[in-house]
């Protein structure tokens, strides 16, 4: 036996296997390293996660955290109104931030939470660095308002769809799930309320119908950032299950550019990045399980360019 030759190998080896161990993770990047931790906000009728595995925003928080980003992820009630979700967020944010000293957020609202994260907002701003939504029900939903009104028949909607809510509290362990209320969620994304809302909390208003707001804008003394984006797709994977429900609600809308839930006028706070993403409303968070449609934007990769817009403002 060549001792040397076996003594060199070792040291190879355990050379090799040192400088593998201090080398940073294949994934890991700075380029969603902001200064200050992200928030997931989920919408109506959702969820954190479902038996910890599937996540409502699919596969974003991974996405983040390999590009550097600290993230949060938001449980709140999937069916109540914008002020009892907001509460439950304003709570979650003084636990993290006691826990792990953080002193702000910059938070991420999809759908019922982009009002939901703008209550936190205004009801907390020491604690905001920035508001982004994400088709966020800002002027309300025509299909809350026709559900309301009884021009589409729900044919038991109401009670099937409460069912499923508490189904969804038992699979994610979250007790909130059994408060929750179809009707008073649908009241909350109606028009008049949200009307309503925004007259309580207009900081990133938009200046004219569907137009744009400020990109910052200041509540109690505290200057805060202010971004929202959408799609305008509805029908876009033939694939996917949820696709024929959204075409379906889509009609609501008649003319009106919508993703299946939300129109795009309704989704505008804030400065509007861009508001004709090729996404119906679960393209957006990447659902269902990633069936989003041919060539259109990865989600998760859209999440991780707008955390880095956040880093270079310093946010």
């Amino acid at each position: 036996m060549n001792i040397n030759l076996t003594l060199r190998t070792a040291c190879v080896a355990a050379a090799t296997a040192c400088a593998l161990l201090a080398a940073p993770a294949a994934h890991a990047g700075t380029t969603a390293k902001t200064k200050y931790p992200i928030v997931l906000v989920h919408g109506f009728i959702g969820f954190d996660s479902i038996l910890g595995v599937v996540n409502y925003f699919y596969q974003i928080p991974g996405a983040l955290r390999n590009e550097g980003a600290t993230v949060y992820i938001a449980s709140v009630n999937p069916s109540q109104t914008t002020e009892f979700r907001g509460e439950e967020l304003v709570k979650q944010l003084q636990q993290w931030a006691a826990k792990d000293g953080v002193k702000k957020f910059n938070l991420i609202g999809h759908s019922h939470g982009g009002p939901t994260v703008r209550y936190a907002a205004g009801t907390v701003p020491t604690m905001v660095a920035s508001v982004s939504s994400v088709a966020g029900t800002h002027q309300g939903s025509k299909v809350a308002d026709d559900i309301l009104a009884g021009t589409t028949p729900d044919g038991g909607f109401d009670q099937a769809a409460t069912a499923g809510l508490k189904l969804i509290g038992w699979l994610t362990g979250n007790t909130n799930y059994q408060s929750a209320d179809l009707k008073t969620a649908l009241n909350a994304l109606s028009t008049p309320a949200a009307a309503v809302f925004n007259a309580k909390f207009p900081a990133g208003a938009p200046t004219k119908a569907c137009g744009s707001g400020p990109t910052t804008a200041k509540v109690s003394g505290n200057t805060i950032y202010w971004y929202s984006f959408s799609g305008t797709s509805v029908k876009t994977n033939s694939g996917d299950i949820s696709d024929a429900l959204l075409a379906y609600t889509g009609g609501y809308f008649g003319t009106e550019p919508n993703d299946g839930l939300v129109s795009k006028c309704s989704s505008h706070w804030g400065n509007v990045i861009k508001d004709n993403y090729a996404w119906n409303h679960l393209d957006e968070i990447n659902q269902v399980l990633g069936a989003i449609g041919k060539g259109a934007p990865d989600p998760a990769a859209f999440y991780v360019q707008h955390a880095n817009r956040l880093k270079w403002a310093f946010l």
